[in-house]
């Protein structure tokens, strides 16, 4: 079973840094080729927040263009979201989710649990 855990949230304050953590197990995670983060503030919808596929440049939400990139580290079979000046309305549920691309294992959509980001003075 594929599983992605994510880790690093927490309690910023407005400017600072956040360093999210994301791995994978249960794949080769060169087939777990397509990984992003999401985020989910309360009463609201769960939005795209970043994208990395395989080696190709991430993709990210306008809203945190210039202030997060997201990396991948094959060798610990990790993604990471660098989150930096980060605001107020960056706070929220922050989630994990690998998928592939490959035909064989393109019934994986694999989800974390969440980790809690809040941005506040």
């Amino acid at each position: 079973q594929v599983q992605v855990v994510e880790s690093g949230g927490g309690l910023v304050q407005p400017g600072g840094s956040l360093r999210l953590s994301c791995t994978a197990s249960g794949i080769m995670f060169r087939y777990l080729d397509i990984m992003a983060w999401y985020r989910q503030a309360p009463g609201k919808q769960r939005e795209l927040v970043a994208e990395k596929i395989s080696s190709s440049p991430e993709t990210l939400a306008d809203s945190v263009k210039g202030r997060f990139t997201v990396s991948r580290d094959n060798d610990n079979q990790a993604v990471y979201l660098q989150m930096n000046d980060l605001k107020p309305e960056d706070s929220a549920v922050y989630y994990c989710n690998g998928r592939s691309a490959y035909r064989a294992f393109s019934h994986v959509d694999s989800w974390g649990q969440g980790t809690q980001v809040t941005v506040s003075s």
